[in-house]
């Protein structure tokens, strides 16, 4: 009985610690692959020209389709993380709670593969004067320049001054302060409804680079964004039929 009782007591923290284990690594994936396609930008025409031989392209122009989506997507990103922690914290739903955990994991990933491409081509991360999505061929977003040391700036004052989303599929302040006060099944139904907004503009994003970009690496993410976000968006549908719901119109 002593042996039983010792048992019942330790595996709760056996399972703690699997768990710990299973997300470290997880982690250090995420790490060693966000590693490998910086090395993979640098390698395929897209490093700094002190590293190329004579002839060899240099790197995105400020204005090219490559820098626009990675300075437009790591804003894009940043949200869906927020929106992702904000949700972690106002259900105890583990389906959501995964999902959650998935997107603000790869996003995050995502992101800083994004940042670090700008930095390892010298340009910057935010452009003064240049409207979101501008990169886009035929469909920019009507938008005001982003503001931000980081890359997870915000649109100039006017455009937020009517709440507007800052690229299409992001959330509102607005909708961002009903998730945050919302609970429970309220909360999943709002987070799997701006998500899935946020997702079909992010796909809408990834396409165009996929078409636009002209480095193979990025051009690869982007197209794994597609397919990945696909999927995404195909699950929190039935997720959200689940919960008696549907995709916002």
């Amino acid at each position: 009985m002593l042996g039983r009782a010792g048992d019942a007591v330790t595996a709760p923290r056996r399972v703690r610690r699997v768990r710990w284990a299973v997300g470290s690594a997880a982690a250090l994936a995420l790490l060693c692959a966000g590693a490998a396609t910086v090395a993979a930008a640098r390698d395929d025409g897209a490093g700094h020209p002190a590293h190329h031989a004579a002839g060899a392209p240099g790197p995105p122009a400020a204005d090219s389709a490559d820098a626009g989506f990675a300075r437009d997507m790591a804003v894009h990103h940043q949200q869906a993380v927020e929106m992702s922690f904000v949700v972690r914290d106002r259900t105890r739903d583990e389906e959501v709670r995964r999902l959650a955990y998935d997107i603000a994991n790869t996003q995050a990933n995502q992101r800083g593969m994004l940042l670090g491409w700008l930095d390892l081509w010298e340009l910057p991360k935010t452009t003064a004067g240049q409207e979101p999505m501008g990169w886009m061929a035929g469909g920019g977003h009507a938008g005001h320049a982003m503001n931000g040391a980081d890359g997870a700036g915000s649109a100039g004052s006017d455009h937020r001054a009517h709440d507007e989303p800052l690229m299409p599929g992001m959330a509102t302040r607005a909708e961002l302060a009903r998730l945050r006060a919302a609970s429970g099944r309220t909360a999943e139904v709002l987070y799997l409804q701006l998500m899935t907004d946020h997702h079909k503009g992010g796909v809408d994003m990834a396409r165009g680079c996929a078409r636009l970009c002209a480095v193979k690496a990025e051009k690869r993410l982007a197209r794994g964004m597609v397919a990945a976000q696909q999927s995404e968006l195909d699950a929190m549908a039935d997720m959200l039929k689940a919960r008696g719901a549907k995709p916002r119109p």
